[in-house]
């Protein structure tokens, strides 16, 4: 098949693209699969809200100590071997945890190790996978490969929840592990089979090896950190559907494994129209878009608080799900794009921070909120706080995010020595 070098699919003429595309479709489904298989097993152990929250937070807490440094190592070594051993540590943890469960063993002090260990690994992962896109696509392809990325992972999500609801229903948790386990295995052995000939290098400058650097060049580009601070909110409070779904299913709706698992295929729905919506939105790609799209995200999660029925709150889910990534994918392409690729890697692991480093704080709020108040005041308070969070930043930020994106890194960083220098004085 030709690909048109201007359309959709642009980047499916990059062979090493092709190979990786096709790993990371299994890996989506293995990730969305363990994602539904954990919620399930801490409910089950603990039948507690709070406990889900908690293992969410040591899942993602990792993020806050290891994302920044994910991004230097991006930078400085070779992206491909980094992405080997990130795997081989996330396939481990979910190798271990199905072991456990399918003998019986797994408690909750086990589920929390080794959410945490697999949020170790996800964290030096994220900035390092992200930069990554740019070597196997080019700097003209990158913003179409990050729109087909987030397709392969939302149609992962479309399967994976409903594969892992089945599972779980005739078998228990532990198979969801196992597969996952084997998703990384398909990752480690693409990357192993990319062709390192074909890969889009750029030769980087030795002396910005610092997370300093990466802070004072986001620092300096309010294209960048409006973007960047409107996905904190929403991964902090409006991105919560793993919790949310599983908090409603059994506490509101009253329903099983599969019921539950379901929620997260009608989501995917959504997301995997947005993802795909997205490649063709390239033009409209700034930050005023993202800002706009997290209002209408943020509404969109204040509406789902009120549906009446499991089956309304069900076809809700993916209008949620296509704001949603219809505004991230702007976000982390809008990132990616602006950014000097010598500092890229530390410019995604902040991002990457910012994005999932919010979540060990609102992870646990919410399940302790959804016990004090409610689950439908929970939902609702975090589209508020969602809302009025873009709502802000848009009004304080007006007309101050028009940064020439070519900008170098070179001028961003000896601008802000000078600065630091005029302080000093």
């Amino acid at each position: 098949m030709k690909i048109n070098e201007s359309g959709n699919w642009r980047s499916f003429r990059h062979r090493n693209y092709q190979i990786l595309f096709a790993a990371n479709a299994v890996s989506n489904i293995g990730t969305w699969a363990q994602r539904i298989a954990q919620d399930w097993l801490v409910l089950e152990l603990t039948h507690s809200g709070t406990y889900l929250g908690i293992v969410t937070a040591l899942q993602f807490a990792p993020f806050l100590f290891f994302s920044l440094h994910g991004g230097a190592l991006a930078d400085r070594f070779n992206k491909r071997t980094v992405l080997i051993w990130t795997n081989v540590g996330g396939g481990a943890a979910a190798l271990i945890l199905g072991i456990l469960e399918i003998t019986h063993i797994a408690n909750i002090a086990h589920v929390c190790l080794l959410a945490l260990a697999l949020g170790i690994s996800s964290a030096i992962d994220g900035p390092v996978r992200q930069s990554f896109t740019a070597e196997i696509v080019g700097e003209s392809d990158v913003a179409n490969a990050v729109s087909l990325n987030s397709a392969n992972f939302n149609a992962g999500r479309l399967i994976g929840p409903a594969i892992s609801g089945w599972l779980i229903a005739a078998f228990g948790t532990g198979p969801s592990f196992l597969v996952n386990a084997f998703s990384y295995a398909c990752v480690i052995v693409a990357l192993l089979n990319l062709r390192e000939d074909k890969f889009f290098l750029k030769v980087q400058s030795t002396s910005m090896t610092s997370v300093r650097e990466g802070l004072q060049y986001v620092k300096a580009r309010p294209d960048l950190y409006v973007a960047i601070l409107i996905v904190f909110f929403m991964g902090t409070f409006g991105l919560n559907f793993q919790i949310f779904n599983a908090l409603a299913a059994t506490k509101i709706f009253g329903k099983g494994p599969a019921s539950y698992g379901l929620l997260g295929t009608f989501i995917a729905i959504g997301s995997l129209s947005g993802a795909l919506i997205s490649a063709r939105l390239e033009r409209f790609r700034s930050t005023y878009f993202v800002v706009r799209g997290s209002v209408v995200f943020s509404i969109c999660v204040i509406i789902l608080s009120l549906m009446p029925s499991y089956l309304w709150y069900a076809i809700w889910l993916p209008v949620c799900g296509l704001a949603a990534l219809a505004t991230l994918i702007t976000a982390n392409s809008l990132v990616q794009v602006n950014s000097d690729p010598a500092i890229r890697g530390r410019v995604m692991g902040i991002y990457m921070l910012i994005f999932m480093g919010g979540t060990p704080f609102g992870s646990p709020l919410i399940g302790i909120f959804s016990e004090l108040f409610g689950v439908r005041w929970t939902i609702a308070g975090c589209g508020f706080i969602s809302l009025a969070a873009a709502v802000t930043i848009g009004l304080v930020f007006r007309g101050r995010a028009g940064v020439p994106k070519d900008i170098s890194v070179e001028s961003v960083l000896k601008a802000a020595d000078d600065d630091n220098q005029n302080e000093a004085n």
